[in-house]
């Protein structure tokens, strides 16, 4: 099959992403003597510099780790909560029957950075101030503008000019959108992350104790302090068209921490997939796993009318029980037992059918019936193009717009990440700081009762979702892609054309990509398409006819639009290899090792 680049093998490390500077500084850290921790801490700051219309400061991130040394896998939770005063009445009183998708209004605490840091305490090894340095080098001192970054600001300039003119001084310097390729800088983040290393370093005693300095210095100093006065006392347009203030504060910064916790888990043809909890679409693909045993795959063959028909229809059921059921645990009873139990999905299985739904179908485990949105937009409220860039208009409004990191080290260490969040679109920059707050909020309902309705404190259902696989009981991959709902679809597909496929790495991230947009989107305006299936060109033909005969209502886009998967793998025997693949589309992403 040919490829667009080959499978990396190796015995010393490997670090996969969505742009090749992180993946190098990530790289760099496991020469210097660094482990797979210290190295994705590193290479997740500077995707924060050089994709900053993925991710930035200010965003979410969730972590899966498996640690040679506890010989175990866990989950970091890096989603921050809303405000205590984001009350639903707050937002209905002000006119609003969704959150808006840009601005203050849509913000939660930013998380990303507790969570980097408590993966850095816990396994890492190398102190704030190192891992930090690359970010500071790229943001002090400039790096290359994709494509795609001078794109999305040109999509917002106007918005920028007439409405956000901080966002305008950081992302448009000169007064004008610049070019593809050229150097930008952002010195007020330089600025920001040198006071962060500053404050760990002065602090004595243990490593340990500067992180927490570090942390200090976030969540309770300056930073806080920056954000809580830009939320008080300034006002912005947002995706409602009115200017709304922001409701975060420094006590809300102060009580939140990342926390970590047991990931989930299906077992599935002598694979494990572990994933977040419900707190994140995570668990979907264990759902569409638990679907998937009752049908056989191989002998439907790889990308198959019937192969793809039948992923399709069960990513329907599993999002129709993600809309009903999933939400911040600590403030709504998930049943994610009851959702993984056999008996419940051979049930669910008989609903697939010869042709596409239309329906959304969730199911009653333990016979609790199921609830969802009526306030949810009709079939004609945009969803985006569904690509996992950025689908960005002028108003700011965006779906998708995610990075993945991938860490394989000699010691035995697995990191997958999907930081996101916090987009140079998402909201007016906090000029002291050089970064804006993510719009995570915007994933709430304003309808009470529902398991992701907005309450105070409490986390949104978010779409990031990394993945770790083991196998035969062992470690044995970590990977994962952008793209929002589509995620835990495309992940999924990656993983089918490894188990089913018999495709390596880099072959199953080439190969033809599809996903559904039959389900809401959990972006703002929050649209969906009954029977969408997304694919890309290069899906035989037949194939497609076929599907279209079945009933799906199939868009087919380009040859190289669909997923950003990267990946990277640890060999069960001993001495084994470690692999590596990262994704062509976009042309920047990229996997490096030896």
């Amino acid at each position: 099959m040919f490829t667009t680049r080959p499978e990396l093998t190796g015995d010393f490390g490997m670090v996969a992403s969505t742009h090749w500077l992180a993946s190098a500084a990530g790289m760099s850290v496991l020469e210097r003597g660094g482990n797979a921790f210290d190295a994705a801490v590193t290479a997740g700051f500077v995707l924060q510099v050089v994709e900053p219309h993925l991710n930035g400061p200010g965003g979410d991130l969730p972590l899966l780790v498996w640690s040679a040394a506890d010989e175990r896998a866990t989950a970091i939770c890096g989603q921050g909560t809303a405000p205590a005063a984001a009350t639903i009445e707050h937002y209905t009183d002000l006119g609003l029957g969704l959150v808006p998708g840009t601005g203050l209004l849509a913000a939660t605490v930013p998380g990303a950075f507790g969570a980097w840091l408590l993966m850095l305490e816990r396994w890492g090894t190398w102190a704030v101030e190192d891992v930090l340095e690359p970010a500071i080098s790229y943001a002090e001192n400039g790096f290359p503008v994709l494509e795609r970054i001078s794109t999305t600001i040109g999509a917002v300039e106007r918005m920028f000019a007439e409405d956000w003119p901080t966002s305008a001084e950081v992302w448009m310097p000169d007064g004008r959108v610049p070019e593809p390729g050229s150097r930008l800088r952002n010195p007020a983040l330089a600025a920001t992350y040198r006071r962060i290393a500053a404050a760990s370093r002065a602090a004595s005693g243990t490593r340990e104790t500067r992180i927490a300095a570090a942390r200090d210095a976030w969540y309770r100093g300056f930073v806080a302090e920056a954000i809580a006065r830009f939320c008080a006392e300034t006002a912005w347009r947002d995706t409602s068209g009115r200017r709304h203030a922001g409701l975060l504060t420094g006590d809300d910064l102060d009580g939140w921490q990342a926390t970590a916790e047991e990931p989930l888990g299906y077992d599935y043809h002598g694979y494990r997939v572990l994933k977040t909890g419900p707190w994140g679409q995570g668990p979907v693909f264990l759902q569409q796993l638990a679907l998937l045993e009752g049908f056989d795959l191989d002998a439907a063959g790889h990308l198959s009318a019937d192969y793809v028909h039948t992923v399709t229809e069960v990513a329907k059921l599993a999002f129709a029980d993600r809309e009903a059921w999933y939400g911040d645990p600590a403030h709504t009873k998930v049943p994610m037992e009851a959702l993984l139990l056999p008996g419940y999905n051979d049930e669910r299985r008989g609903l697939v059918g010869a042709e596409a739904s239309f329906e959304l179908r969730p199911g009653a485990p333990q016979g609790r019936e199921p609830v969802l949105p009526t306030t949810a937009p009709g079939p004609d409220a945009p969803i985006g193009d569904g690509v996992g860039e950025p689908t960005v208009r002028g108003d700011g409004r965006v779906d998708g717009d995610t990075c993945h990191l991938d860490v394989a080290d000699r010691y035995g260490n697995l990191v997958s990440a999907t930081p996101s969040g916090g987009w140079l679109q998402s909201s007016p920059v906090i000029p002291e700081l050089g970064f804006c707050l993510g719009t995570r909020a915007q994933m709430f309902w304003l309808e009470p009762g529902l398991p992701a309705s907005l309450r105070p404190r409490s986390r949104p259902r978010t779409t990031l979702s990394p993945s770790l696989a083991l196998r035969d009981g062992r470690p044995w991959m970590a990977f994962g892609t952008p793209g929002g709902d589509q995620q835990d679809q495309w992940s999924l597909n990656f993983f089918l054309s490894v188990v089913h496929g018999g495709l390596n790495l880099q072959e199953a991230i080439d190969a033809p990509m599809f996903h559904s947009v039959h389900f809401p989107s959990s972006f703002y305006p929050r649209g969906a398409r009954p029977g969408g299936l997304v694919v890309e060109e290069r899906l035989d033909p037949e194939v497609v006819a076929e599907l279209r005969r079945r009933g799906h209502d199939v868009d087919v886009q380009g040859p190289w639009t669909l997923g950003r998967l990267s990946a990277v793998t640890r060999d069960s025997g001993e001495p084994g290899f470690l692999r590596a693949a990262a994704n062509p589309r976009g042309a920047q992403g990229y996997a490096v090792g030896r």
